[in-house]
């Protein structure tokens, strides 16, 4: 780990980024933080590099990623995998109450929107400027609801957060929380299964429909089922050589083309996840990428859906010299973890 801190620190002191290619984001302090701005993108070095793959493309007002914890209502319409209802299902109101309560916290709000500035020089993570803050009690773990389900996204979960946090509720008050990770729409169908007490994802349109099937309820303390309280940026990744030109784009979205235009290898999520729901919104309208494989047929000999969470498909794209659209948190992971992750 050392020896990663030192490279990280070569490149950070030869060009102001946390990863070649990143722009530097500004300190997290008791005010609120303002959203990057885009910075000139340096060219990376031989010496800085860890892995080949870098951050090409950032800070564009597209790119925002918001983060969403929902609570799981006990009387939704709950059904199994062929879509037959179900009526058994036990759902943990209090321990989600209390997970809820816990991560909107000010402690850990604060430990979440601090959370990797020690290691990788900038956050990971920024708390939204009108994030709720609860005050209240929190309802220490009982023998009926000391164990929680939650249901997140693999982009807080690969990234360490969740490792972070979670020890520090557990040992306060005595719960055990049960991760389960996967893309937002898997991780939301757990849910619908009646396979979670909670969710943490990040795709306003799938929170939305959740909430609008009758599976989300309004926690005591807060005024709606969707409570949004951190963020990130998604950020466009590509190889060190950029043979798309990605980072002399003016936009995103510009970027996006680029890549199709060039028919350069692009790594999908292609699981229905908040990432793979945000790529597709980047892709030329005329291309007509929806998340249908078919939509996509004609174009697998650049265009790979991989079906898989972002560490996995950060990987494939180190290994293939593919570009991928992913969140900064994990991607400063997978670089720290010298493009390993389990």
């Amino acid at each position: 780990m050392k020896k990663i801190l030192s490279l990280l620190l070569v490149c950070v002191m030869l060009f102001g980024l946390a990863a070649c290619g990143a722009a530097e984001k500004p300190a997290q302090t008791g005010a609120p933080t303002p959203a990057p701005t885009e910075a000139p993108t340096a060219a990376p070095t031989e010496a800085a590099l860890v892995v080949d793959t870098c951050i090409l493309k950032e800070a564009d007002d597209k790119m925002r990623n918001t983060y969403t914890l929902l609570a799981v209502n006990p009387d939704a319409p709950f059904t199994d995998a062929d879509g037959n209802a179900v009526s058994d299902v036990a759902v943990n109101t209090a321990g989600a109450d209390a997970l809820i309560h816990w991560m909107l916290s000010q402690e850990a709000l604060d430990m979440a929107g601090n959370y990797g500035v020690a290691e990788y020089g900038e956050h990971l993570f920024y708390v939204k400027d009108d994030a709720p803050v609860y005050t209240g009690e929190i309802a220490p773990a009982t023998e009926e609801t000391k164990t929680i389900r939650l249901s997140t996204t693999t982009s807080v979960k690969d990234s360490g957060l969740l490792d972070d946090l979670l020890p520090v509720f557990e040992s306060t008050y005595g719960y055990t929380v049960e991760v389960q990770s996967a893309g937002t729409g898997k991780a939301i169908n757990a849910a619908k299964f009646g396979n979670a007490d909670l969710i943490l994802v990040h795709s306003k349109s799938q929170e939305e429909a959740f909430v609008e099937a009758g599976f989300a309820r309004v926690v005591d303390g807060f005024e709606a089922e969707r409570i949004s309280f951190i963020y990130n940026f998604f950020v466009l990744c590509g190889p060190s050589a950029d043979p798309a030109g990605v980072a002399d784009c003016d936009s995103v979205l510009d970027a996006f083309a680029a890549i199709a235009e060039g028919k350069y290898p692009f790594i999908s999520r292609g699981d229905a996840s908040g990432t793979h729901t945000k790529e597709l919104s980047l892709w030329p309208e005329a291309l007509g990428i929806t998340a249908d494989a078919a939509s996509f047929a004609d174009y697998t000999d650049w265009y790979i859906s991989a079906n898989a969470g972002m560490g996995a498909c950060l990987v494939m794209a180190e290994e293939m010299g593919a570009y991928i659209l992913t969140d900064k948190a994990t991607f400063l992971t997978f670089v720290a973890n010298d493009g390993v992750m389990e």
